[in-house]
């Protein structure tokens, strides 16, 4: 269960109380409460630049355009040490659905060399979804290695852009398809993963290893 912050204090709720009391304040706030599964899933990825891949050329595109993105930017010295508080549920919250709400959906017109890449834009794709996303949390003091995007193939056959936010014992995909906010084993059998960013630097895309059936795996990053 997710440790909530302002709970600690109140040691005479019991853990069912503590997640009824949860969900009600999530309800309350018109945000929904993660979907988490009964064992935290994590993406695996190799070591770092061990198995590189070249980023997709529109974010090649989009760092040139917006440089401090792409730039590593609050460090998390203890790495995955990002624990899921109620105050930065309702944040990831907030963020995901306010982005999904005021970007309208669109097909942009080119291909994956001259399709740009755009923060906050009108009117959209996936990437303009998830770079906005991103964009809003890093203004936020989330770490850059805790925002990754994320290219994936969806069920249609269509390559996909999503924003893996990686925090302690957890990854959560961010995904403007979808309203709520879902850990990784929750879209299995939804995504074929083909690269993301790295942790150490969001210039460079690697390799996404998924073992097991259940595509959980502790991570040494």
């Amino acid at each position: 269960m997710i440790v909530l912050d302002m709970l600690s204090k109140v040691a005479c709720l019991s853990k069912p109380l503590i997640l009824v009391f949860l969900v009600g304040i999530l309800a309350a706030a018109d945000l929904p409460a993660f979907p988490m599964p009964a064992a935290a899933a994590e993406l695996t990825l190799p070591a770092p630049f061990a198995d590189s891949l070249l980023p997709p050329i529109g974010h090649s595109r989009f760092c040139l355009r917006y440089p401090d993105d792409c730039e590593v930017r609050g460090i998390d010295f203890r790495r995955r040490n990002i624990v899921l508080t109620l105050a930065r549920q309702i944040e990831l919250n907030s963020v995901n659905r306010q982005v999904n709400r005021e970007i309208v959906p669109k097909l942009t017109a080119g291909n994956g060399a001259t399709e740009e890449w755009l923060i906050s834009p009108p009117a959209g794709d996936c990437k303009d979804y998830a770079i906005t996303k991103r964009h809003e949390l890093l203004a936020r003091g989330w770490p850059s290695r805790a925002l990754l995007l994320s290219e994936v193939v969806i069920p249609s056959g269509e390559h996909h852009v999503v924003l893996i936010v990686r925090a302690k014992d957890v990854d959560l995909v961010l995904d403007n398809l979808k309203t709520d906010i879902w850990s990784v084993a929750m879209t299995y059998g939804q995504y074929q993963w083909v690269r993301i960013e790295t942790p150490q630097n969001p210039k460079f895309w690697t390799r996404v290893h998924l073992p097991g059936a259940m595509q959980t795996a502790m991570t040494s990053q």
